[in-house]
């Protein structure tokens, strides 16, 4: 059943939002990759949602082609429409609906919201393209045409935004993903290059696909006893080693490096025990085949460095792996926005690392198209750690570019050098992160 409320009440601008966990927090668990196809449900009692205060609009609620959805309209509406794809929901069976993170924000500045469940739960880009993109349809039957549409998501959700706009060039006219997984595939390269140099730094032997009773029980007690006198501190020689590839195949030498393996080194070891598929794919994703694994940035190898290249186990994708075939698969990001793109991401984030930025930085520059990217660095290490003040002050610079043409400041991702300042990500960074001994307070 589909729901209808409206409340009339006088307009307030305050944002009270906690973001920490935007995208769907880390702490669920590292994706499951592999499995039979579930049964899943949305129990309509939970998709009804009441007016903020002091914000009157008419809401909507219900399920569209498998998915749930909401719909928010201010009585004071300016034509414009702002789309949320929500981050990975693990292998829930429920479809669960997520309020617009910067709602007080848009109902208070006029703008309409829409958000869907998604048909499916899983790591599944291309459901949650097709879902949000029939809920702009959705939303045109009922509300009626928006003048513009801006598509804004985080975690996996960054990956359905990146995605969708190429898919439905004509659709969306301004995007922001944020903490998003930009790189596609290259985000489970990382997880397995992680786990495969520390097996192979602590000597441990590992098959691929890995025993997952054996990669818990045992490969991973082997590696942080061996790799650490008390994990994740306390590193010995080859532990310091993980540590400086992990820097390096995350994004580079960065501010906040050290609080950001202390917080996510024990975290990457669970994803040691997947078997490298993800939903969509017939065969195996990864692949380290030619990967040149480094401690520092010098391109000869030094003799740990060859050592470990020898001895660490090579995993190859199966051809039908990544296989570019639309939303067939899992998709791939081309790097060709038809849009201005503005995002943001933690550079201390390791459960979707910044990396990702630098990736798709690379592609659309590859299609000659940066002029139509803008992307911020923030200095924290969390999973999609902003504030308020940041993410609403990149929706404001994203919708100058789009309706003036203004294009925004952003920071360089692609410059080592760059990077790897003191003070980088400080200039769009509102709020100083309590890191303990490693906080790192900009001037």
């Amino acid at each position: 059943m589909t729901g209808r409320r409206a409340v009339h009440s006088c307009l307030a601008l305050l944002l009270v939002l906690a973001v920490s966990g935007v995208g769907g927090t880390a702490q669920a668990g590292p994706p499951p990759f592999a499995g039979k196809p579930p049964q899943y449900f949305i129990d309509e009692s939970k998709l009804p949602f009441d007016a903020l205060p002091g914000l009157p609009s008419d809401r909507y609620w219900g399920v569209h082609a498998g998915a749930g959805y909401r719909i928010e309209v201010p009585h004071n509406w300016n034509g414009d429409l702002v789309m949320w794809a929500h981050g990975f929901r693990g292998d829930s069976l429920e479809l669960t609906v997520d309020n617009h993170p910067l709602r007080p924000f848009l109902l208070a500045n006029g703008y309409a919201w829409a958000a869907s469940s998604y048909s499916k739960n899983d790591y599944d880009v291309a459901v949650g393209v097709k879902d949000t993109h029939k809920l702009t349809k959705l939303f045109n039957a009922i509300v009626g045409t928006p003048d513009r549409v801006y598509l804004t998501g985080a975690s996996m959700g960054g990956h359905v935004t990146a995605v969708a706009i190429e898919q439905y060039p004509n659709t969306y006219d301004g995007a922001m993903p944020i903490c998003g997984v930009l790189g596609d595939h290259e985000l489970f390269d990382f997880f397995l290059d992680y786990n495969l140099v520390a097996a192979a730094l602590a000597g441990v032997d590992i098959t691929f696909p890995p025993d997952p009773e054996h990669w818990t029980g045992v490969a991973i007690p082997q590696i942080t006893t061996t790799l650490a006198t008390a994990w994740p501190s306390g590193l010995t020689p080859d532990g310091e080693n993980l540590k400086a590839m992990t820097e390096l195949r995350s994004g580079g030498e960065r501010p906040l490096f050290d609080a950001a393996f202390l917080q996510w080194a024990t975290f990457l070891l669970g994803f040691g025990s997947l078997d490298g598929t993800v939903p969509r794919s017939p065969g195996v994703v990864v692949d380290n085949t030619d990967t040149v694994y480094q401690f520092d940035t010098d391109p000869a190898l030094s003799p740990a460095e060859q050592a470990l290249n020898e001895s660490v186990l090579r995993v190859a994708q199966d051809p039908s792996g990544r296989v570019r075939q639309g939303l067939a698969n899992v998709p791939v990001i081309e790097g060709t926005p038809p849009v201005p793109v503005l995002s943001l991401h933690d550079i201390g984030d390791l459960f979707v690392p910044f990396s990702m930025e630098q990736v798709y930085a690379e592609r659309v520059a590859a299609h000659g198209l940066s002029d139509r990217l803008v992307q911020r660095a923030i200095r924290g290490v969390g999973h999609c750690d902003f504030t308020a003040e940041e993410l609403v002050t990149a929706f404001v610079d994203l919708v100058a570019w789009v309706e003036h043409g203004i294009k925004p400041a952003g920071d360089e991702v692609l410059d080592p050098a760059v990077v790897a300042d003191p003070f980088y990500g400080c200039t769009f960074t509102t709020a100083t992160r309590d890191l303990g001994p490693f906080t790192a307070p900009c001037p």
